[in-house]
């Protein structure tokens, strides 16, 4: 086998592998836990951001064809 096909199969493997410990593996799993729900909350907020916006336009919208 040629080297680089010979060092990507050992990375792969070792990739598949992962972190050796039993607390290092429940440290990367808390860690992908708060980053999901991060990536949740922060989508909700600007979900709501967006939505606040809209209704703001409208709401100056109506305001402009109202006359005097």
């Amino acid at each position: 086998m040629n080297p680089k096909p010979r060092q990507k199969e050992a990375r792969r493997q070792t990739e598949a592998a992962g972190i050796g410990t039993k607390s290092q593996q429940a440290l990367k799993l808390q860690l992908e836990e708060r980053k999901t729900e991060r990536k949740s909350r922060s989508r909700e907020k600007r979900e709501a951001e967006q939505l606040r916006k809209f209704e703001l336009r409208q709401q100056k919208k109506k305001e402009k064809h109202r006359g005097h």
